[in-house]
């Protein structure tokens, strides 16, 4: 099963939210997710809009799981993951 981080959207018409999970790259964008890792709601401009599990999502990385280029960012944001060289 090759795993995927990636973002759900929740969030009603106009106001978006999103979920960060762990699923299966088969399965659809707001399917079933392995695992919840945590939120992100882009209206907020403060640092408040990523909430994450650092220690899952590490651990989840460390397994194989290849995040999104939207996580990827959100990852570097939130410091995670080191900001890629250039």
């Amino acid at each position: 099963m090759a795993t995927v981080i990636r973002l759900k959207r929740v969030g009603r018409k106009k106001v978006p939210f999103y979920h960060v999970v762990v699923m299966d790259s088969r399965n659809r964008r707001d399917g079933r997710g392995v695992d919840e890792l945590g939120t992100y709601d882009p209206l907020i401009d403060t640092e408040d809009a990523i909430r994450l599990n650092k220690e899952k999502a590490t651990d989840w990385l460390k397994k194989g799981a290849q995040p999104s280029q939207t996580v990827k960012s959100l990852f570097v944001r939130s410091g995670i993951l080191e900001k890629p060289a250039q």
